[in-house]
């Protein structure tokens, strides 16, 4: 269980509201239409330290508000700035935001907009895999916050379609993560192109001792915040262990989402491949479920996204490229069908659920083959799972899996060509049509639906045989080859001085 909150920690949340921040009245009624009237306990803490202007390390379970504890004050910060000019040169980049994921990024920008919609301060997104035009002129037309993933950011860079001269403050959310996805070298890139007096905040759900050797490169006496246990999972969420064959875990999510009646549920998968096999298995079974993973594009991802929190979708397959700043409203379970490699990619994975004091269940399956993973996660969130069967289920045969199993019966094959060879015509042919129906059994063309469907039959086929008479003998003379007009071919030795031309 999480350790209880440090001495230093602000008093109860009840006695604590965003108005007491001192923040703009223009931020506090964008917060009212949210409606938001206490912070959390991550929120409660970095809020006063970030507008003394002071660098921040800040750990917290996943879905505890780590946006609103550092964009609050950022906005704040910025008001003294705000112009209302139309000149690009009144608004320049003046706080940056990094983050992993394009989903995550997308996240904090909606955040950010809605928090600052009636200052007039301005900003924007940038993430790749989309056209960098509509990006190039909202960057040269001036924004004061830029949310970017780090590749996108220094592509414009490149271009020389953004200017981080007068950058303020930079911000890294989930900087493990970026480490974990080898954004080392483009964020030592970007740290070299900002000015050397800056503001340096980092938020996190966990802090590896590489995170602690990134802070120290580049942040100047950092005031370390964490409202709990590090690498903690929340307090809300049930997590339950589930032991299945390998070859049957497909099968076990669709029971699993039948059972509990599931309308919105994220299914995480270690592999692309396994992703969209799984998506497609649960269409098959009924189940509506679309996959997202890194070979979607964008707008394939965001659509998904959107379908699946207008309920149009109810299982979201996923890699861990979601598993990142997805914050779905109440989202009531994940499932975990692959246990993750990296044992703190877990405690983000069950952070989809039980977000903001709400209860959820985590739900893992796992394999023989995966004890190994299961005794990492066990040792980072210092939790022992109960191994647990999953009652009720059995597993489908392998010839029962797959879209064969949905195309009923196909016995009834051998019983439409049994009809045929017993009636009609066929009866004539005696031995000949039962040995000849045999094979048939085997092979059709077409497929029944159930035996309201009649096929149509060629009534040549249903002829009883009849032997042709023998070919008539062919003539001598017709047997010789005709002669041929052309001259017979000659070899011709090939010299070293090469093939001599044909003659025409």
């Amino acid at each position: 269980m999480p350790e209880q909150l440090p001495e230093t920690a602000v008093p109860e949340m009840p006695e604590v509201r965003f108005e007491d921040f001192g923040l703009s009245p223009d931020i506090l009624k964008a917060l009212s239409e949210q409606g938001y009237t206490h912070p959390t306990p991550i929120q409660a803490q970095a809020i006063p330290v970030v507008l003394q202007g002071r660098d921040v390390m800040g750990a917290a379970q996943t879905g505890t508000g780590k946006t609103a504890g550092f964009s609050l004050p950022i906005i704040q910060l910025l008001l003294a700035h705000a112009s209302t000019s139309m000149s690009p040169a009144r608004h320049p980049v003046r706080a940056l935001i990094l983050t992993p994921t394009r989903e995550l990024a997308d996240q904090v920008a909606e955040n950010v907009k809605a928090y600052s919609r009636f200052t007039p301060l301005r900003s924007t997104v940038v993430f790749g895999g989309v056209d960098m035009a509509p990006q190039t002129a909202t960057l040269r037309g001036g924004v004061e916050i830029v949310i970017a993933t780090p590749g996108r950011l220094l592509d414009h860079v490149q271009q020389k379609t953004v200017n981080l001269s007068q950058t303020q403050i930079l911000v890294m959310d989930e900087a493990d993560r970026m480490l974990d996805m080898g954004f080392l070298p483009d964020l030592q890139r970007i740290i070299n192109l900002l000015p050397k007096q800056r503001q340096n905040l980092m938020f996190s759900a966990t802090f590896s001792p590489e995170i602690k050797k990134l802070a120290a490169s580049f942040q100047n006496n950092p005031v370390t915040i964490e409202v709990a246990r590090s690498n903690a999972t929340a307090e809300r969420v049930t997590q339950t262990i589930y032991k299945v064959d390998e070859d049957a875990k497909s099968d076990a999510v669709a029971h699993i989402i039948r059972e509990r009646q599931l309308k919105q549920v994220i299914v995480f998968s270690n592999t692309k491949i396994g992703a969209s096999k799984l998506a497609r298995q649960l269409e098959n079974d009924g189940v509506k479920a679309s996959a997202i993973h890194g070979d979607k594009s964008q707008g394939e991802r965001m659509a998904a996204l959107e379908a699946f929190k207008q309920g149009q979708v109810e299982v979201l397959v996923a890699t861990d490229v979601a598993a990142r700043g997805l914050d779905i409203t109440d989202l009531p379970c994940v499932i975990n069908i692959d246990l993750p490699y990296n044992a703190e990619d877990y405690v983000h994975r069950i952070g989809r659920t039980g977000r903001a004091g709400a209860s959820g269940d985590a739900i893992s399956l796992f394999s023989d083959k995966d004890e190994r993973l299961l005794v990492d996660i066990e040792k980072l969130i210092k939790i022992k799972f109960v191994r647990s069967e999953l009652t009720g289920f059995v597993p489908r045969q392998r010839g029962e899996r797959g879209d064969r199993s949905e195309r009923g019966d196909r016995s009834d094959r051998g019983d439409r060509s049994s009809s045929r060879s017993n009636g009609g015509d066929r009866a004539d042919r005696g031995d000949r049509s039962a040995s000849v129906s045999a094979p048939r059994d085997t092979q059709s063309y077409g497929r029944s639906n159930g035996g309201g469907r009649k096929e149509k039959v060629d009534p040549w086929f249903l002829k009883p045989y009849e032997p042709t008479s023998a070919p008539a003998p062919v003539e001598a003379s017709a047997a010789k080859p005709v002669a041929s007009s052309k001259p017979p071919k000659h070899k011709v030795a090939a010299l070293l001085g090469g093939m001599p031309k044909r003659q025409a």
